[in-house]
Formats: structure tokens, C-alpha cells, sequence
């Protein structure tokens, strides 16, 4: 992804925006930022030219450097240290980095990647000429030509170089990666005035009171406010999140602890578990020619009884939690004679249904928190088939909205709270609308039904890890 692409049609969809709501641009009384997370570039501060296109959250050239680190003695005895310093402190953050590993969809690891394969970009660090972004981070610099290098809490605690026990950036993960402090934007709450667009890109100068993570973004456009609350986005990739309130989670499965959000002094937390690729499978499938248009998909499912023992495992880019394998690769297991287009459909999605529930299960499991709603949005929300198996597998309602992009609504949200369009959340509660309610079917008994499908798919998990000698 071309950085100055991505900035071309951000202003171009600014526009456009505007102009198909009815309303002139002077009318505008702030913007609000969601992007995706963990993509980052680094460019040139004297002069704002990119080193390298955006290195995205999927990348995985770094996966073999992962790996070294992951088994390295190095690793082993900040582990041994950190287990000791738990013991006599009792403090979360210390047994947080007993359990630390890497991961390719960290900026950390990836930087580091890119700073010894490119020499233009290690020459500009050793001369104080470079500067590192999210694509957040990135939009800012560009609308404020150059005047902002900074970003928000919910985007700093992606990046893997972040501490969210301290909140600041970790000058000991630096320092061990050998990753320059120097080029990392400044961090501020996620609800601020991180300044205005310059007059010459839109017309008038605009405030921009929010940048926000989108997964963050659409957790708070969910309205999921609440300690308990869960939010299931189902697009590019699958992220399930659930507010932890104000302490951050201390996962060994690999749920992954976030920000949030800060307001003021307010900061609420969030573990996150992801799958990488769902809409990313969907798509695979139809440029295979197994369907033509999406909306055909959940009626290929529901036109046969089962997949007929047909397992499909969803990791062109690994398998994360609670697997963490990199190197495992997509399949389909179990295929034969008779297997039909409508098979494949819907041992697809069938797979999604099935990496939630693990989802699922792993975060009732280490939060020990009591859920007390469901959420879902993203493209693939829309698909009654997915949603419904995903309903009986949990056990819980799931609630869908009448919007699927939430993390619009989410930076929407934020940066109306921020100039006071909006007093409270509890008034953004009042404008949250629900499509549809699935509730689970047969009581515990969908989830016993499908038990042996899932055993099966899990032993496919299992033969597709570990697949690739080095992540290509």
C-alpha cells in the first residue's frame, strides 16, 4: 500500500463524504479518525518522503526473525527474571512479561525487519531524519503538513512496542530490539484536539479531535462501555474483544491486552483475540469461481445437511490465538468424489463459526469475566449463516446492528463526545439500533451436534501447522 495513495483517497473520501451528506465542508466541526491498526511506514522528517510502502499487520517477512526471537536464550531469561520479580512484587506487569512472545503482527518485530533490510531507512535513524507511523499517524502528519507526529493510546497499545501497565512506549523492548525511541510519534488520549487539518486540503481548517484503532473505534460504536461486554468484528480478519474495565488482561493463550480508550483520566482496557483471515477466505473462495456473489454463499450452505466431512482451515496468514503458528497454512481436509461447490461454501464458513467459538472459549476461560452482551459487525455479520452457527456454538444471543461499520460510528462517536455534540455515553446508548437478535437454537445441543465436526476441524488445525519451513 502506497503511502501516498492511501493519503490521496483518504481526502478524496473526505470529500466525497461530505458532499453526499448534503453538507458543505465549512459545516464540519471536527473529524474523527479509525484505522486499521499495526500497519505501519516511516518516512523522511525534514521532508515527509516514505521509505517504503505501508508494511501491513499481515506481513510476514519477519515471521522467521519471530521465531529466532521466540526461542532464543535471550527470551528464556527475561522470562526466568520476570517470573521472579512476580513472585516478590505481585504486580500483573511483571508476570505479563514472563509470558510475552512475539508476533508478526506486531509493528516491533516487522520494524526491526525493515531497519536491517533497508539501508536508506537505518541511515536516516542514525541522522535524526526518520519518523515511524501507523496509518494513523501517518493521516495526521499529512493533514497538518507536517506539523503533528503523534497518535492515540488504542493505536500505540497495537503495536507490540507499547506498555499499557506504564503507558508509555517500553524503552526496555526498544532497547532489546534495538528500536530507535526517537522516531516514535508522541501518545495522547484518545479523546484530544491533536490539532486542525490545514485550511489549504479542505477548504477551512478543521479540528481533529479523535484518531482512534479500528477495532477500539468499533468496540465504542458498539456502545460496549460496560466490564463484561463483547464485541465480535467479522471483516478482513476476525477480532473479538471484551472490556476488561480498568486493569489490563494477563493472557497465557495469547488474548491480547489492549487500550481501549483514554478519556480524560479515564482509561478502559480490552483482551482481544483475532483470527487473521475471514473475509480474507470468503474473497479467496470467490475468486476461485466457488460462488459469484457473496450474498450466494449462505444459501449454498443451507443447501446441504453438512460439509460431508469436508474441514477447512482458515490461515493463509497462520493461525493466531490460541494456536500462534505462523507457518501453518490454509487447506481443505477431507475432500472426496462427491464433494460439491456447496461443500466447500460451507466448510468456509462453517470455519468461521468454528475459530469464534475457540475465540470464544479461550476468553471465558483466562478473563474469568461474566459476559453480559454480544456484538457483532463487520461485512460478514450479514451472512444469517455464520451468525447463526456462531450463536449456537457460544450459547449466547448475539445481537447485530443496523450499521456494520462500526468503527466509523465509533471515531464519529468519540470526536462528537470531544466538542460536545454528544454529553454522555449514556446518550450514545439511547442511539444504538440492532438489525437483528440470533439466539441460540436448541438450548446447549447445536453445540453437541457440531461437537465431532469440530473435533475433526481441530484435527485439521493441527496437520496444517507447522506447514512452512520459512514463512515466505
Amino acid at each position: 500500500m502506497d503511502p501516498a495513495e492511501l493519503w490521496q483517497s483518504f481526502v478524496t473520501v473526505v470529500k466525497g463524504a461530505v458532499q453526499d451528506s448534503g453538507c458543505h465542508i465549512g459545516q464540519m466541526e471536527a473529524i474523527g479518525i479509525s484505522t486499521q491498526r499495526a500497519t505501519f511506514t516511516t518516512w523522511e522528517r525534514k521532508t515527509g518522503r516514505p521509505f517504503h510502502n505501508f508494511i501491513s499487520w499481515q506481513d510476514l517477512r519477519a515471521a522467521e526473525l519471530v521465531k529466532s526471537w521466540n526461542q532464543s536464550c535471550t527470551m528464556k531469561s527475561i522470562h526466568g527474571v520476570m517470573k521472579v520479580l512476580h513472585f516478590l512484587t505481585r504486580q500483573k506487569r511483571f508476570l505479563a512479561a514472563s509470558l510475552v512472545v512475539f508476533s508478526t503482527q506486531h509493528v516491533s518485530l516487522r520494524l526491526a525487519w525493515m531497519l536491517h533490510n533497508c539501508p536508506e531507512l537505518r541511515k536516516a535513524v542514525d541522522e535524526n531524519n526518520c519518523c515511524l507511523g501507523t496509518i494513523d499517524t501517518w493521516l495526521l502528519y499529512k493533514l497538518t503538513k507536517g506539523s503533528v507526529h503523534a497518535t492515540d493510546y488504542s493505536n500505540a497499545s497495537t503495536t507490540g512496542i507499547f506498555d499499557s501497565y506504564q503507558m508509555c512506549w517500553s524503552g526496555f523492548l526498544c532497547s532489546l530490539l534495538s528500536l530507535p525511541l526517537s522516531i516514535l510519534p508522541k501518545v495522547h488520549n484518545t479523546s484530544h484536539n491533536f490539532g486542525s487539518s490545514d485550511p489549504s486540503i479542505f477548504g477551512v481548517a478543521i479540528p481533529i479531535m479523535t484518531v482512534m484503532a479500528d477495532q477500539q473505534a468499533a468496540m465504542f460504536g458498539e456502545c460496549c462501555f460496560d466490564i463484561g461486554d463483547v464485541k465480535i468484528t467479522m471483516g478482513t480478519g476476525t477480532f473479538m474483544d471484551i472490556n476488561t474495565g480498568s486493569k489490563p488482561h494477563t493472557s497465557v493463550a495469547g488474548l491480547y491486552p489492549l487500550i481501549g480508550w483514554k478519556i480524560g483520566h479515564n482509561v478502559v482496557y480490552l483482551a482481544e483475540g483475532n483470527a487473521a483471515d475471514t473475509g480474507t477466505a470468503i474473497k479467496w473462495a470467490q475468486e476461485l469461481e466457488l460462488f459469484t456473489d457473496v450474498c450466494e454463499t449462505e444459501a449454498m450452505a443451507t443447501s446441504v445437511k453438512d460439509s460431508d466431512g469436508v474441514c477447512f482451515v482458515p490461515s493463509f496468514s497462520g493461525l493466531q490465538a490460541p494456536l500462534n503458528d505462523p507457518r501453518a497454512c490454509a487447506s481443505f481436509m477431507g475432500l472426496k468424489p462427491s464433494t460439491s461447490k456447496n461443500h466447500l461454501v460451507r466448510a468456509i464458513l462453517e470455519s468461521v463459526a468454528f475459530r469464534n467459538k475457540q475465540l470464544y472459549d479461550v476468553m471465558r476461560r483466562e478473563t474469568h469475566i461474566p459476559i453480559s452482551k454480544i456484538r457483532a459487525d463487520g461485512g460478514v455479520c450479514t451472512n444469517d449463516f455464520v451468525m447463526q452457527l456462531t450463536a449456537d456454538l457460544v450459547g449466547r444471543k448475539i445481537a447485530r446492528p443496523c450499521h456494520f461499520d462500526m468503527s466509523a460510528l465509533g471515531a464519529a462517536f468519540m470526536a462528537g463526545l470531544g466538542i460536545g455534540f454528544w454529553n454522555s455515553q449514556e446518550e450514545l446508548k439511547m442511539l444504538h439500533s440492532t438489525d437483528r437478535v440470533f439466539l441460540p437454537q436448541n438450548g446447549t445441543q447445536g453445540d453437541a451436534k457440531y461437537r465431532p465436526i469440530i473435533q475433526s476441524w481441530e484435527r485439521a488445525l493441527q496437520r496444517s501447522m507447522n506447514w512452512y519451513g520459512k514463512c515466505e
